[in-house]
């Protein structure tokens, strides 16, 4: 006799974590299938592995205003499970957190290991069972039921019909079970996936949902990099490497006009340049280098304008009047960058202050307030942080997550097509789409 489980979840993130403890938490009996060894492989690099676990923004609206087009389809699903019930969830499993800037939300721990502990003790409490090294190779319709949904509608039937060539489809049509690469076959009376999308295709996300879904005639809009960081021309950017500046101002500059601006920090690395506020940017550049030469621009004291910069500069070289150049001015910039900035303004590091001219001072300004370098390409996506794309908004359901087209199946986190910035927002839509989808999932 088979055994039929009341819930299937496809997939050991953290959305698939999620959905899955909470359905059995309601009562469910909960099989989640993993492809990869162990769960949440992803999960453990977030956030440089310390987890960025959400935002901390407990108005609603204000939250999903950051996910712009989108929000208008994610406020039914985040008025049911939002940030601070995440910061609630984990706070009560024994995981305490703290909040740093942009309400960035961490556990103190500064691990991601202990949000994969929360998550595998809550399916653990709740009796999930956990396959892992289980590659699903197809999700499997039950076509008797589309048999009888589109003669009463009907519609002729052809074998592999789908919504895209002529058959009625309606969420009537059901899941009947999931075939692994090892031939066994796993049935439920409901199936959510949560497969996620295709950044960090080395962590096991490398875009098999949107196959399935395709197939079952959802509309799938094609996935692609979304925040990424940036390789850079300039050498010496690369020599910074380990370098991180906050609270600096950051410039898109195509033509020799700006783009785009925003407050944040740059991290340097071997390759050029990282850090949430450069990830936020990656989608705007990727539109933009198909027309010509990027540039990002560096404002290393915004606080100041070219006035008040001035002021601030003839002080400093008054104060340190019989001091060198390179010792004086690690009162306004961090030590990293001093030799780039001697070499930028042309002062010399053993210059003394009483003898740095007007002229000099003025370059001295324009190079703190406009450090350049020309962006050569963003990273592959494999080292995206987050993938673009995926499942029609449209198609889904947002009170329950239930597909439109098939009536036992939930779908949830990166699978769905929702452009998000960097800062915990996408590990929040984990969370909420998971809760939800695991809450209607047990009914």
């Amino acid at each position: 006799m088979k055994e039929i489980w009341d819930v299937a979840v496809i997939g050991g993130g953290p959305a698939g974590m999620m959905s899955a403890g909470r359905s059995a938490e309601l009562g469910a009996k909960v099989i989640l299938i993993e492809k990869n060894e162990s769960l949440g492989k992803k999960l453990l690099i977030t956030g440089g592995g310390r987890c960025n676990v959400t935002n901390a923004e407990f108005n609603t609206r204000a939250l999903l205003e950051k996910f712009k087009e989108n929000g208008k389809f994610l406020f039914s699903a985040f008025s049911q499970y939002s940030s601070k019930e995440t910061l609630d969830f984990f706070n009560s499993k024994g995981m305490p957190t703290k909040i740093e800037n942009e309400k960035r939300a961490f556990p103190e721990s500064n691990s991601s290991t202990s949000v994969l502990n929360v998550l595998l003790s809550y399916m653990k409490e709740g009796g999930v069972e956990i396959l892992t090294n289980s590659p699903v190779s197809s999700v499997n319709v039950d076509t008797s039921v589309i048999l009888a949904n589109a003669r009463i509608h009907g519609s002729p039937i052809k074998s592999g019909m789908t919504k895209d060539n002529n058959a009625d489809i309606s969420n009537q049509n059901i899941i009947s079970s999931i075939t692994l690469e090892n031939g066994k076959e796993i049935f439920a009376k409901n199936f959510i996936l949560a497969t996620g999308g295709k950044a960090y295709p080395k962590t096991g996300s490398t875009g098999d949902g949107f196959v399935w879904l395709k197939k079952l005639g959802h509309t799938i809009i094609k996935p692609d990099s979304a925040l990424v960081p940036l390789n850079i021309k300039d050498e010496w950017a690369k020599e910074l490497q380990g370098l991180a500046l906050d609270n600096i101002k950051i410039s898109i500059i195509q033509d020799d006009k700006k783009i785009e601006a925003k407050p944040g920090k740059i991290l340097f690395t071997h390759f050029g340049v990282s850090g949430p506020t450069i990830l936020n940017m990656s989608r705007k550049i990727n539109e933009l280098m198909p027309n010509g030469d990027v540039f990002i621009s560096l404002d290393l004291l915004p606080k100041f304008d070219f006035s008040t910069l001035n002021t601030e500069l003839q002080k400093i070289f008054k104060k340190h009047t019989n001091k060198i150049f390179k010792n004086a001015i690690l009162d306004l910039i961090p030590s990293g960058l001093v030799p780039i900035i001697i070499k930028k303004s042309d002062i010399g590091g053993d210059t003394f202050c009483h003898s740095i001219t007007r002229d000099e001072r003025i370059k001295l300004m324009h190079v703190l307030k406009d450090i350049r370098m020309q962006i050569e390409s963003l990273l592959s996506p494999e080292n995206a942080i987050v993938s673009s794309g995926g499942v029609e908004l449209k198609e889904v359901d947002f009170k329950t997550m239930q597909s439109k087209l098939f009536s036992n199946l939930y779908l949830t986190g990166d699978i769905l097509n929702i452009n998000r910035p960097s800062g915990g927002y996408s590990l929040q839509i984990c969370w909420t789409t998971g809760f939800v989808a695991g809450t209607n999932a047990s009914k």
